[in-house]
């Protein structure tokens, strides 16, 4: 396995950690007999070699290695080799070398789909379909193997390999597609059947049947029956040792869950029959098959507009539950819909009222945060959130970013002003954790309009850090915080002068007094204020004239997308030039998803004279998909973002 590993020049290798002069020992650890000196051995040689699935130089010296390992029927574990060997081969866009070499090896790769050790042979089929350039090979190997194989595990293996293989060699698909077809039918058992639907979802959906989802529904609890009795006949004694702690904390259907993401995965746009296969999961007698359903609901929710009210109503039937990881993730799911979590407020409510221990949330390290079942019921604006909160206010252990969430809730939790008041009032000016703890207070003071607060905020300004919150909180208020302006006005001549004149504005209105500043910014495009002080411009209408010419310059700028599409609603907010940013509202919208909600907002105000752009507004109510979504990650307020661009939208067309 090992012959000339000595000879590789390692030292002069890298990997992410440096000198790769350490991964024989890594390699080596592949073939112990300890098991968990073979785990740490995979897991090093990921970190390293295979770090976040990049590829070094020391990668391609590992891989004939890798192939030594993976051959040896010796050893344990080979099926994470394989593995390792397929992710270091990526999907077609690593290195040439890389991918010559593990062409150059796949040989083996048909070997082991024959393998006695039943891991291995899951993990041969999808390496054998990218690596080995010989397709009509591929495919009667793995025509082969399904009609001789038994484990249940890797013939969903050799189904998902098929559709890879479809996807990978369009001109050998025909014979494929028709071994995917016959899985999906009798006399294969519900689990091959339902990953052959999925299969055939995504790479053939003129094969599936017209009754795709009921017949995925029912495949799934027949499934799910199985598992039961399985579980019966399998289940032993729950023992007060780690192993059988970590067997209890297992995720308990890994299978069931890839299958149906499959599917959904499959389906993607046809939002109809996502939500139809989503409350059948959700409706399933099998707690499992339901808590796959609600942690997979995510994705199809910060996707799609739909409505989403039965399956979120289902969801929130899952907070009665028993199961305590069922009820938890529902509670998860539950808390990123915000107003669209209200058909499950009244499953909210009950756990929450039910449970007091779960309103504040203690962490080992770090500061108490808000219970997310409380979370969740704030962020859906249900006022029953508000007489808890108020205890919570109450009460010995207040969260700081309790004042962050009670801004969903809007007016409804005016009454709860007075104690937000005095736990401001209450802040140590010393205290380097001050400004943290007054922030989100500020914002649920601003968003209460809650004047009142005025001596509590210019208190803390006698202290450090926290004039970028207290600040625009005084703006916010506006001439009811004119015992401000002694302070503001001292500002503008510090480091938070911008800041300082955009409130001074809001309070006083005296345009002799925050121009020089708010110009001095508007003048330089690297400027760190530039776009607060662009957009006091902009509040201050036909008062801030005098910066027109500059912003007229912005807005036809080739900077960014961002920076022109701000100058120009200002520029339409002061001067009522419509021609002059159309194109610049344009190509903020197209270029920029995120600007499309201030954008809007600037619509919104330009009514008529908004006309020319109306398309933008019409395509974006008429779209399915969200303007939030995307394929490299998500935000926890996409959501709520999306809904709000909807609902200016839709105001924009009224004012047209």
């Amino acid at each position: 396995m090992f012959t000339g590993i000595d000879e590789v020049d390692w030292a002069s290798m890298r990997h992410a950690y440096g000198s790769a002069e350490d991964v024989p020992a890594l390699l080596r650890g592949l073939a112990s007999a300890d098991p968990v000196e073979r785990e740490i051995a995979l897991d090093g040689l990921y970190g390293a070699v295979h770090h976040q699935g990049d590829v070094y130089d020391s990668t391609l010296a590992c891989v004939p290695f890798l192939f030594a390992l993976a051959a040896c029927p010796e050893l344990q574990d080979r099926g994470a080799v394989v593995e390792l060997l397929v992710s270091i081969g990526g999907e077609g866009d690593g290195p040439s070398a890389l991918r010559a070499a593990l062409r150059a090896g796949a040989e083996v790769f048909a070997q082991l789909t024959a393998d006695p050790d039943p891991g291995v042979r899951r993990t041969a089929p999808g390496a054998l379909v990218r690596f080995l350039d010989q397709p009509a090979r591929v495919l009667d190997l793995l025509r082969g193997r399904i009609t001789v194989e038994r484990d249940d595990r890797v013939l969903l293996a050799l189904t998902e390999s098929l559709g890879l293989f479809v996807r990978r060699n369009p001109a050998h698909a025909d014979a494929a597609v028709d071994l995917l077809a016959a899985q999906s039918a009798p006399p294969y058992g519900p689990e091959l059947r339902l990953a052959a639907l999925g299969q055939l979802a995504g790479c053939a959906p003129d094969r599936i049947p017209t009754d795709l989802v009921p017949t995925a529904v029912r495949l799934l609890r027949e499934r799910s029956e199985q598992r039961a009795r399985r579980a019966v006949l399998c289940a032993r004694p729950h023992s007060d040792t780690l192993v059988g702690h970590l067997r209890r904390l297992r995720p308990s259907d890994e299978e069931g869950s890839q299958l149906l993401r499959t599917l959904h995965h499959a389906l993607d746009g046809r939002v109809t029959d996502r939500i139809a296969l989503l409350v059948g999961q959700l409706s399933s007698p099998g707690w499992a098959d339901r808590c796959n359903a609600v942690w997979m609901s995510g994705g199809l929710f910060r996707t799609w507009r739909a409505d989403f009210s039965e399956p979120v109503a289902l969801i929130g039937a899952q907070l009665a539950a028993e199961e305590d990881r069922l009820r938890d993730a529902a509670v998860s799911a539950l808390k990123q819909l915000f107003g669209l979590a209200a058909p499950a407020a009244d499953g909210l409510h009950t756990l929450v009222t039910a449970r007091p221990e779960l309103w504040v949330r203690q962490w080992e390290r770090g500061a108490p945060t808000l219970g997310d079942p409380l979370r969740a019921l704030i962020r859906c604006g249900d006022p029953r959130a508000v007489p808890v909160l108020g205890e919570v206010l109450a009460g010995a252990v207040v969260p700081d970013d309790l004042g962050h969430e009670i801004s969903w809730l809007g007016t409804a939790a005016t009454p709860l002003a007075p104690a937000l008041r005095r736990r401001l009032g209450s802040l140590a000016l010393d205290d380097p954790g001050t400004p943290g703890r007054a922030a989100p207070l500020l914002r649920a003071l601003t968003v209460l309009g809650d004047t009142e607060a005025v001596p509590e905020t210019l208190r803390l300004l006698e202290g450090s850090g926290v004039v970028e919150y207290a600040v625009p909180a005084l703006g916010a208020w506006g001439p009811a915080a004119r015992d401000a302006i002694p302070v503001l006005l001292r500002l503008l001549d510090t480091e938070h002068a911008v800041l300082a004149a955009a409130a001074l504005w809001s309070v006083q209105q005296d345009a002799s007094a925050v121009l020089p500043v708010l110009l001095g910014e508007l003048a330089d495009p690297d400027a760190r204020r530039w776009g607060v002080a662009v957009e006091a411009l902009g509040r201050m209408g036909s008062a801030a004239r005098v910066a027109l010419p500059e912003l007229r310059r912005a807005t036809e700028s080739a900077g960014s997308a961002e920076r022109r599409a701000t100058a120009a609603c200002a520029l339409w907010r002061i001067g009522g030039e419509a021609e002059a940013v159309h194109l610049a509202l344009r190509a903020g919208w197209v270029e920029r998803p995120h600007l499309r909600r201030s954008i809007a907002a600037c619509l919104r105000t330009m009514g008529p004279a908004g006309a020319p752009l109306r398309d933008l507004v019409e395509t974006e109510l008429a779209a399915s998909r969200r303007h939030t979504a995307r394929s490299d990650g998500y935000g926890s307020h996409d959501i709520p973002h999306d809904e709000e661009l909807l609902r200016v939208c839709r105001e924009v067309l009224v004012e047209l």
